[in-house]
């Protein structure tokens, strides 16, 4: 093993090249040292030992809109109960959370990004415009996961609404973000599946989420920018639906929910995929050789002849993990990743 190499981060051409098939010199990390609930307090500063391996990718984060700073005049019951919703708990609120919603052109954010997005630029690194939750979570956590649910049936006229307004408030903050600082992305987040399934019925995203999806696609593709999507669960029914809306990376591919292989196979001409690991199962419970095994399962299956891969944590990694297993999971994923990148030429 390679253990004392010094591994350099990728430039934004190489991580542009995984993302369109064009041929990168190794699969990308990123968010692969993506610290979880209960690491740090762990394991401490022994996780700057991973420092060591590189993040291919620097983030900007943005919120597009603050609750606290709305000034709503009417008093929200539940706003850190994510599930309880309480924001929006009457739809005669709406018109008026509508009105108050930040424009991009006027938010103070900007003036802290362009100074972190300069900073990635000087080190030609690629760099992602970054906020969580889009036309799913934030919805859910405005409405509640119960109500919301009900209202795609009982008040469609007004999911439309508050879509095509939130969608106005996405497209703008990307818009200006390609202006002022042209990011190579944008990275954003709706869990649109549990375990077994989609949260909806194909036909609920089709009519009240696609759309809209499609509205950001354009604002992305427009700046010549890609898109990256974080989805937990299977989302298998709907990846032909995301690759039409123009999601260009998506994120995980959770392990147990779904078929790897056949995502690959039937996708893998239509999008690229930041391929999670098994954060749940294989990365606490495995020992570093069946992680290494792991990582050269899910490199053989995505990373095609162009690339089209990436390689992050599927999702935060928690407490509890052994920290060998952490080290194999990124050493391999350089490693091999290098090397079946090498059979390509």
């Amino acid at each position: 093993m390679q253990k004392n190499r010094k591994w350099e981060m990728l430039s934004r051409g190489e991580v542009r090249k995984a993302v369109e098939r064009k041929g990168p010199k190794r699969i990308p990390l990123v968010f692969a040292r993506w610290w979880g609930e209960g690491l740090w307090e762990q394991y401490g500063e022994r996780l700057r030992e991973f420092d060591k391996y590189p993040e291919d990718a620097a983030f900007v984060w943005v919120n597009p809109y603050d609750i606290g700073k709305m000034k709503l005049s009417w008093q929200i019951k539940a706003r850190v109960a994510h599930d309880a919703g309480g924001v929006i708990s009457e739809w005669s609120q709406l018109d008026e959370f509508i009105e108050k919603l930040p424009e991009a052109e006027q938010d103070a954010q900007f003036d802290g990004l362009i100074e972190a997005a300069q900073k990635a630029h000087a080190q030609d690194r690629y760099l992602l415009f970054a906020w969580w939750s889009l036309f799913f979570e934030r919805p859910w956590g405005l409405r509640g996961m119960e109500n919301l649910m009900v209202d795609y049936y009982e008040y469609p006229d007004k999911i439309h609404q508050l879509h095509d307004a939130l969608c106005k408030v996405y497209c703008g903050y990307i818009r200006r973000a390609i202006r002022e600082f042209q990011p190579d992305g944008f990275w954003t987040s709706d869990d649109l599946g549990n375990q077994r399934q989609l949260m909806m019925r194909p036909e609920t995203f089709r009519a009240f989420l696609k759309p809209y999806y499609g509205r950001v696609g354009a604002a992305c593709k427009e700046g010549k920018v890609h898109w990256w999507l974080h989805s937990c669960g299977n989302n298998t029914v709907v990846m032909g639906d995301l690759a039409e809306t123009g999601v260009s990376v998506f994120h995980p591919v959770q392990k147990g929910t779904m078929e790897e292989a056949a995502v690959a196979r039937e996708f893998g001409d239509r999008m690229a995929f930041l391929t999670g690991f098994d954060v749940q199962h294989i990365l606490q419970e495995g020992t570093p050789a069946e992680v290494r095994k792991e990582v050269r399962f899910l490199i053989d299956t995505f990373d095609g002849p162009g690339g089209g891969m990436a390689i992050a944590a599927g999702n935060g990694i928690v407490s509890g993990t052994p920290f060998e297993n952490i080290d194999a999971f990124l050493e391999e994923a350089l490693i091999y990743g290098e090397e079946h990148r090498a059979k390509f030429g």
